[in-house]
């Protein structure tokens, strides 16, 4: 699959999955042996890896997230998505803005992804015309 195609879908699926919760359609896109680092001190290894983490995470929140995504921006078989995200832990909103930087294999399914981010109280949208 050509890298921006896999990013779309990358993108497009995180979109739509993380305010449903719906964990396997993050974890299908993972390759098997593909490393999720949600943060730079920790790995998640693999499809079981990324499963845990993001049940962990979607345990916290109490209400649908907002989210937003950009249009990646691919070099080779590396793309970088960045991303808009207000959630609801007990209800207090917090918002999250960042980038993934991501690696696939042929196949489309991502061997790495390197996620940094940053993190404020509040119910903050983003900039007029960050995710147009």
């Amino acid at each position: 699959m050509e890298t921006r195609a896999a990013a779309q879908r990358w993108a497009r699926t995180w979109a739509t999955a993380w305010p449903v919760k719906d964990v396997a359609a993050i974890v299908a896109l993972q390759a098997e042996e593909g490393d999720h680092w949600a943060s730079m001190f920790r790995p998640y290894r693999g499809r079981d890896g990324l499963r845990e983490y993001v049940t962990e995470c979607f345990a916290e929140e109490t209400r649908p997230a907002e989210t937003w995504f950009a249009e990646p921006q691919v070099d080779g078989a590396t793309a970088a998505v960045e991303y808009w995200v207000v959630l609801y832990v007990d209800e207090k909103p917090t918002t999250i803005s960042g980038c993934t930087v991501l690696r696939f294999d042929e196949s489309g399914l991502v061997t790495e992804a390197r996620d940094y981010s940053h993190v404020r109280e509040g119910r903050h949208l983003p900039p007029d015309g960050l995710f147009d």
